[in-house]
């Protein structure tokens, strides 16, 4: 999968479309939920196979325990291209993304089944769990050595 910054009007048009099937469609995400104002802060991130627009994701600072973080976030994969390792490829590319922009504290509000995955990416809980539009997730964190 190659995956490149969002930059273009109609690549963020692909990065919406996406969002869209699997958040509002796929998870029932109300879409003020979805489009919650953060977008035009982020960095934002569009992944291709073989030219076709199948995965998204952005990353924003915030405060974290008194310290600003990158925030990964809105990580999506087209159903149909699921379980070949571009969820995994599209979170390394999104960190490194991130480190180029000088941190090395990672935050992800994941959703609850996907705690295991995240973890085999250096993720660790911080024992915080919540639901978010009706979809249990745990706070995960992580801190690279800089």
């Amino acid at each position: 999968m190659d995956v490149t910054p969002v930059q273009r009007e109609t690549d963020w048009e692909k990065a919406r479309a996406i969002r869209t099937q699997v958040f509002i469609e796929e998870q029932a995400c109300p879409p003020e939920e979805e489009w919650d104002g953060h977008d035009a802060t982020s960095r934002h991130v569009l992944g291709r196979v073989d030219g076709t627009a199948v995965a998204t994701a952005r990353w924003r600072t915030v405060p974290h325990e008194e310290e600003i973080v990158a925030k990964l976030e809105r990580f999506a994969v087209l159903s149909d291209y699921r379980g070949e390792g571009y969820g995994t490829q599209l979170v390394h590319t999104v960190l490194r993304d991130a480190r180029r922009a000088g941190f090395d504290t990672f935050l992800v509000h994941a959703q609850a089944h996907l705690r295991d995955w995240y973890e085999t990416l250096g993720f660790e809980s911080t024992g915080r769990t919540f639901e978010e539009v009706g979809i249990p997730h745990v706070e995960m964190i992580r801190r690279d050595d800089s």
